[in-house]
C-alpha cells in the first residue's frame, strides 16, 4: 500500500515508519524540518517537508495515498509554557486543515491518533482536545472511513517526575495510592497503528492501546528498584498546590489548569470508564520495561 504519515520521526513515528516499511509497504513520511529528510530517508521512506498548516501541500502529499495516519503532537503547535497559545483553537485549526486535505486528497481511510479521554469534554481536563478534533474528522463525507486510536498514557510522560525525584526523592502528583491505571509504550501504539493499517476498513471506529496495569505506588516501587533508590514514594499533594506550583513554573495557564482537572480524573477513575468498557488486549512492553530506559538515563 501506499502510506503517507504524519508526524515525523517521533516516538511513534520512528517505529511505525520502520514497521510499515518493513512490511513492504510505499512509506511517504511528512515532517516540518529539513533537516529531518536524510533521517526519514535512511529508513527507507521518502520524506516530504512542509507545514501542518499548509493545506495544499497537505492534499498533494496525500493525492493517491491508499492510507493516510494524521497526528497532532503538542510542541509541534508550542511550547507549554508559551502563555500566548490557545492550545484549543490551535488544534482545531490543525484538524480542519486535516479534513480540507483528505477531502481534495480523495483519500478514502484514515488512521488518526487521538487519545483516551476522546469519548468526552466534560471533566477530562487538556485531554478535551482530542473530542474536539474526533468530532471535525467525523465531518469529513461517510465514504472515508477513519479508525480513531486512543492510546492512555504513555510511558515517556514518567522522565517529567525525574527532577522531583533526584531533588526530593518522590513523585509529587494530585492524586495517588494502590488504584491501577493503564499505561502505554509508544512501540505498541506504533504496532496497533500498523495492524490497524493491514485490516479492512470500514465506516468509523476506535481502538484504545494499553501495555501495562499499574497504580501509582507500584510506579514508584518498579522505579525505585531500577534506579536504586527502594525507598522512592508516590506522594499525594493538594491539587490547590500543585496548580500553584506549576503555574509559578510559567506553564500556560490552561494547560496547567487542564493538566489538574486530567489528574482528578485519574484518581476518581472517571478518565477510564469508556477504557474499560472498551477494554484492549495489552500491548508487550511493560512498565518494568520502561524502567530500565528511565533508570539509563536517570543515571546519565
Amino acid at each position: 500500500m501506499k502510506i503517507v504519515l504524519t508526524g515525523s520521526l517521533g516516538r511513534i513515528g520512528k517505529p511505525l515508519t520502520q514497521s510499515l516499511v518493513k512490511n513492504g509497504h510505499s512509506v511517504t513520511v511528512i515532517g516540518s524540518k529539513a533537516e529531518r529528510q536524510k533521517a526519514i530517508e535512511t529508513l527507507g521512506a521518502k520524506a516530504a517537508i512542509g507545514s501542518m498548516q499548509d493545506v495544499d501541500f497537505l492534499s498533494t502529499t496525500f493525492k493517491g495515498a491508499d492510507v493516510v495516519y494524521l497526528m497532532i503532537a503538542w510542541d509541534a503547535i508550542g511550547h507549554l509554557f508559551n502563555k500566548n497559545i490557545n492550545f484549543p483553537i490551535e488544534f482545531r485549526n490543525i484538524a480542519n486543515k486535516y479534513k480540507q486535505a483528505v477531502e481534495r486528497s480523495g483519500v478514502k481511510k484514515v488512521v488518526h491518533l487521538s487519545s483516551i479521554g476522546a469519548h468526552t469534554k466534560e471533566g477530562i481536563g487538556s485531554l478535551s482536545v482530542y473530542n474536539g478534533v474526533e468530532e471535525i474528522m467525523n465531518q469529513l463525507p461517510a465514504n472515508v472511513s477513519i479508525k480513531f486510536m486512543r492510546p492512555v498514557a504513555f510511558y515517556p510522560n514518567i522522565f517529567r517526575f525525574m527532577e522531583s525525584i533526584k531533588t526530593d526523592g518522590v513523585i509529587m502528583q494530585s492524586y495517588g495510592g494502590d488504584k491501577k491505571e493503564p499505561w502505554v509504550s509508544p512501540l505498541d501504539i506504533a504496532d496497533a497503528i500498523a495492524e490497524e493499517m493491514e485490516k479492512p476498513f470500514d465506516g468509523r471506529n476506535f481502538r484504545y492501546i494499553a501495555s501495562d496495569e499499574v497504580s501509582p505506588n507500584e510506579v514508584a516501587t518498579i522505579l525505585g528498584e531500577a534506579i536504586g533508590n527502594k525507598d522512592l514514594k508516590w506522594q499525594a499533594v493538594p491539587a490547590e498546590q500543585l496548580l500553584n506550583d506549576v503555574l509559578a513554573s510559567g506553564m500556560n495557564e490552561w494547560v496547567a489548569k487542564g493538566f489538574i482537572e486530567m489528574q482528578a480524573a485519574q484518581g476518581s477513575g472517571t478518565l477510564y470508564e469508556d477504557f474499560y468498557k472498551n477494554k484492549p488486549d495489552f500491548g508487550k512492553v511493560k512498565m518494568k520495561d520502561f524502567a530500565k530506559e528511565f533508570a539509563s538515563v536517570y543515571n546519565q
